[in-house]
């Protein structure tokens, strides 16, 4: 039987920025969700939790390399965005 440890999580700070430019490029503001109620300051913390653990990131440096070519505020939410729900439920809201 083999046993396996839990998944190394990324580094703090530079999932903080991916999941900030992440919401950037798809048009949600997250101090301003913040400001209006919509975002609690522990979910914004759970969405940047969530960003550390993502495959997509580890696997092929997914969204740091998505984010490359995204026009800020002009880019759908990707499939692949383990925050995707979070990202469009504000967009939703707004």
């Amino acid at each position: 039987m083999s046993c396996h440890g839990p998944k190394p999580l990324g580094d703090a700070v530079t999932h903080y920025w991916l999941a900030l430019n992440m919401a950037k490029a798809v048009g949600v503001d997250l101090v301003a969700e913040m400001e209006a109620g919509r975002l609690a300051a522990g979910e914004w913390a759970e969405l940047v939790h969530r960003c550390r653990g993502c495959d997509w990131q580890r696997a092929d440096g997914g969204c740091g390399r998505w984010l490359e070519f995204q026009i800020p505020g002009d880019a759908a939410v990707p499939g692949a965005c383990v925050n995707r729900e979070t990202f469009e439920g504000l967009l939703a809201a707004e």
